[in-house]
């Protein structure tokens, strides 16, 4: 995962957060307390502001609205079997007392409640005129009866020239009425006004009182009464009551402000510095795509980081790993197959990129690994080689285990021309010569008929051919291989000489002769020297050098490799042989003469191989690179 992805991941979570905590805020604030105006009642539980308050903030048939002048309105309904049924009856309220479930209201204009009703058998009215409750009413159509009676009320409104509609209370003398009247249906809890009309109330402000829902005891304790939020039906719960408008913010609302206020200056910050560090990014991009353009006509193929995961079947099988990255096994096809090196820790904005791709792009040599493509894919790099399936040199000499070369001398005398031959390919068979500056075993590779194959261009430089000495602001290469003045002007210029220092080195390694010095000083009282020095005066000696000798022709192979590696490890650059002249004698029939002892001037005894090895050290703190 990408730092830029982190980033956006953070900035989405922060912006989640933000947007529930404000949606927690809302959720809360949406039922608060409001009213009509600065001097209206206050709204809330049992009653709701409609249209503005969500159903769940009141109870059913308790919904106020608000008059253009900010005057609490009332339309006052009944219910007849669980339906809601208008009246006309819009009142303005006054005020409300919710400890005693009780609501004043004025311009109470009620009209007959019969007509808007028909064939509903009974009605159930929210509201009682007082706290008592009513018994209810049976109404009767007659068509005769006694006008003077006391026992029931005429209902004007239902009534005709030719039959009158009688009101009887519940609990009154039915068996007064003449058997010209016929029982039409029951009506309860509606109060006398709202059947028979007069009194006027229009300029009369009354009381209406609500049962349910009771929210006596909670208003008792100085809480707030609300429907429960996982009750059924019309359960409620009590709660601490919020403040009233007009005396601040909520707690809710400032805390969302504090916390909105917060994440913001924290997205701004982030954003800033996602900006910035994209823009570096972007920069760094199209300076490495300008680069490669300038090998459009040579270069590989470009794939896409989608093509390598498929390539490489999701970094399935993975070869090895360097300070670099990892390396996979991949395949463009079942009869090619690829080796993948997957950038991790590339320096200098890319460099390290640049020149595998700049360099190694470009060549084609039978001992120089070829690369087949490349991925720049955003801020992804990896480079694709042609697959090698015997390893690494390396391999080969560490496997030994004191029987000398598991593939015979004969071989790894193939093996040293073949290596040479790549790296004088690289120093002149270029248009641009190629200094490698990290020639070692581990960087050569062997294929099925272990032909080796100079790979890893991470650390090389491009230079004419005309330039005598090559610039560079810190050491690189590997310490033990790496040329004295590499890491020190003092012995002198750097050029393509370098890797000659490291190639002797190399040959040094491939005879296994450092096992054989480590186990004569581990045997020894005498100080220990250096090991190029040691090996020198073994051959002025005319001792075996070699782990392990079968036979006369092995050890003229042996002896030849060590010489030529002495040659190449001159301490002056000027006194190396060229790489041309280091094949001839490799390839030579006879035994290549001695050369002048390279340590003969410098006198380095074992201190100064390691005072030499100490300066190296110092010199890649400061800056060189290894790999």
């Amino acid at each position: 995962m990408t730092p830029i992805f982190n980033i956006h991941l953070f900035l989405h979570l922060l912006l989640v957060c933000f947007a529930g905590a404000g949606a927690a805020a809302a959720a809360q604030d949406e039922c608060l307390p409001t009213r009509c105006g600065d001097s209206g009642p206050v709204i809330r539980f049992p009653f709701r502001l409609k249209d503005h308050q969500p159903a769940h903030c009141g109870y059913p048939g308790f919904e106020l609205s608000c008059t253009t002048d900010d005057v609490t309105r009332f339309n006052l309904q009944a219910s007849a079997k669980n339906v809601n049924i208008p009246i006309s009856s819009s009142v303005f309220v006054e005020e409300i007392d919710y400890k005693s479930q009780a609501i004043k209201v004025s311009d109470f204009n009620a009209s007959c409640f019969r007509r808007q009703i028909q064939n509903i058998n009974s009605s159930v009215w929210p509201f009682t005129f007082d706290q008592n409750a009513y018994d209810g009413f049976t109404l009767f159509n007659c068509s005769s009866y006694n006008k003077h009676s006391f026992a029931y009320s005429r209902i004007n409104c239902l009534s005709s020239p030719h039959y009158d509609v009688l009101a009887f209370r519940s609990a009154s003398a039915i068996w007064l009425l003449p058997s010209s009247c016929t029982k039409m249906y029951n009506i309860a809890d509606i109060p006398d006004e709202v059947l028979f009309g007069p009194p006027d109330f229009s300029q009369t402000q009354i009381n209406l009182y609500w049962s349910e829902p009771f929210c006596g005891n909670c208003e008792a304790n100085g809480k707030y009464c609300k429907l429960k939020s996982n009750g059924s039906g019309h359960e409620t719960e009590c709660l601490d009551i919020p403040e009233q408008p007009g005396k601040g913010l909520s707690k809710q609302v400032t805390i969302a402000i504090v916390l909105g206020s917060v994440f913001a200056f924290v997205l701004i910050v982030l954003a800033v510095y996602t900006i910035v560090k994209l823009k570096i990014k972007k920069e760094d991009q199209k300076r490495i795509e300008r680069l490669l353009e300038d090998y459009k006509s040579l270069r590989p193929t470009r794939y896409s980081y989608a093509d390598i995961k498929k390539i490489t079947e999701q970094f399935k099988y993975k070869l090895g790993q360097g300070g670099y990255g990892e390396v996979y096994r991949g395949k463009l096809s079942n009869e090619i197959l690829v080796a993948v090196k997957v950038l991790n820790n590339f320096k200098g904005e890319g460099e390290d990129f640049i020149n595998e791709v700049g360099s190694i792009g470009r060549i084609h040599h039978v001992n120089v690994v070829r690369l087949v493509g490349y991925c720049a894919d955003g801020y992804r790099r990896a480079l694709v080689y042609e697959y090698l399936p015997n390893d690494t040199l390396q391999k080969i000499i560490s496997s030994g285990n004191g029987r000398g070369s598991p593939l015979g001398w004969e071989k790894m005398q193939q093996i040293a021309v073949g290596t040479a031959k790549g790296i004088e390919y690289l120093h002149q068979g270029c248009n641009q010569r190629i200094v490698h500056f990290d020639i070692k075993p581990h960087n050569i590779l062997l294929d099925q008929d272990f032909n080796p194959k100079v790979a890893d261009f991470g650390l090389a430089k491009l230079c004419s051919k005309e330039q005598s000495a090559v610039s560079m602001t810190a050491a690189r290469g590997t310490i033990g291989y790496i040329a004295p003045e590499v890491f020190s002007r003092n012995y002198g210029d750097v050029s393509y000489r370098a890797d000659i220092y490291s190639f002797g080195m190399l040959l040094l390694d491939t005879i296994g002769g450092r096992k054989k010095f480590k186990a004569a000083n581990e045997q020894s009282n005498i100080s220990e020297i250096y090991y190029p020095e040691w090996m020198y005066k073994q051959l002025e000696k005319g001792e075996e050098i070699a782990i392990q000798i079968e036979n006369e022709d092995d050890s003229s192979i042996i002896k030849k490799l060590a010489i030529v590696g002495l040659w190449c490890i001159q301490w002056s650059p000027l006194d190396r042989p060229s790489m041309k002249v280091v094949i001839q004698m490799l390839e030579g029939e006879g035994i290549p003469i001695m050369p002048a002892n390279p340590f003969g001037s410098m006198n380095l005894t074992a201190a100064e191989g390691s005072q030499f090895i100490n300066e190296l050290g110092s010199s890649f703190e400061t800056g060189a690179s290894s790999n």
